[in-house]
């Protein structure tokens, strides 16, 4: 259903001022071929009626002919951004960043936030930015999980499909996504609002059962029958089942990169307006299905890349993979029971 633009606009002042845009401040909205216009338009109204000095930088498309999906990230890291010194300056010397490209898992992002520079990713539908506005609420819920996990050694998770998957955690940073950037060299994304870390390496160990109805990203569908996912020593040894298991095997093999099957990020979901029945909803090039990666409760582990947290691999192969049902502890406290969230802090 269509937003007005005068809704999106005041949308993005709220966004804009929780994550803390001043008069006078210098503001990047960075801008491709498959940016979603009406956000593009109601971000720069909405910075300039904020008194913020904006800069709009449009790069080309890049990635067309090597990825196999038009999602933004079904090939992640590489971006119009390399070599291309002037825009990535204008980045550099500004407060804000406003990215509606997807430069996230890049090296270029990593250089843009270590000179100080906020940045926020926007690339859903208009009403999905709508109704998953972030709220300080969302902020509350997202830090306090995020202080849980910060302290936490062992992760651990359960299903009643089978699930029996272990880790340590620590040496990673803790991920969180609340909706809003307000600290600076700080990155997050509208929206979304869940939490989680990347595994010490080598630790993972066990089994994950992705279930009939969890969801498979970037293909943007929701299994069929369940794949069973073997893990030792922090890498995907096996995919068994049926088509399924066969089809994400041929996917994940055709990057020809053994990095690939490496596990990346583990965490759970808190958005009390995000809604795992969405992505049969949408057409899939819509956005990045973000009520998928943030539905309360969920567990949402990946494989692939970790130079978002610091590490080395630098993968284009990245598979996020929300699941329900699950029951995730930290050093046996449980954070969720059977895709319940538990603690009163949390909720």
């Amino acid at each position: 259903m269509a937003i007005s633009d005068l809704a999106l606009i005041e949308a993005w002042k709220d966004v804009l001022t929780l994550s803390r845009l001043t008069p006078g401040e210098q503001v990047s909205l960075l801008v491709s071929d498959d940016s979603n216009p009406q956000l593009v338009s109601t971000a720069r109204t909405a910075v300039g009626q904020l008194g913020g000095v904006l800069t709009i930088l449009t790069l080309p498309p890049l990635n067309g002919d090597v990825a196999l999906s038009r999602d933004k990230s079904g090939y992640v890291g590489h971006t119009a951004l390399k070599g291309n010194r002037p825009a990535l300056e204008a980045m550099k010397h500004s407060d804000l960043v406003i990215d509606t490209m997807m430069l996230l898992f890049s090296p270029e992002q990593e250089e843009i936030l270590k000179t100080g520079a906020r940045m926020l990713l926007a690339c859903e539908p208009p009403e999905v930015m709508l109704r998953m506005k972030p709220t300080l609420d969302d902020a509350r819920r997202a830090t306090n999980a995020a202080n849980r996990l910060a302290k936490a050694k062992t992760l651990t998770v359960t299903s009643k499909a089978g699930t029996d998957f272990r880790c340590s955690i620590g040496q990673y940073p803790v991920l969180k996504q609340q909706g809003f950037v307000d600290r600076k060299g700080g990155w997050d994304h509208w929206p979304s609002c869940f939490v989680a870390t990347w595994p010490d390496e080598g630790s993972c160990e066990g089994v994950i059962v992705i279930d009939t109805g969890d969801i498979l990203l970037p293909f943007k569908r929701y299994a069929r029958e369940p794949i069973h996912i073997s893990i030792e020593g922090g890498w995907i040894r096996k995919i068994e089942g049926g088509f399924e298991a066969e089809y994400l095997r041929s996917y994940m093999d055709s990057f020809d990169d053994p990095d690939a099957y490496a596990m990346a990020h583990v965490g759970w979901g808190l958005h009390k307006k995000a809604h795992w029945t969405t992505l049969g909803l949408y057409d899939r090039e819509a956005g990045l299905s973000m009520d998928a990666r943030s539905f309360y409760g969920n567990f949402l582990w990946s494989s692939g890349p970790n130079t978002e947290a610091g590490g080395t691999r630098d993968t284009p192969c990245h598979m996020d993979i929300p699941l329900r049902g699950h029951s995730l502890s930290l050093d046996g406290e449980p954070m969720t029971i059977d895709g319940k969230v538990i603690p009163e802090d949390q909720n």
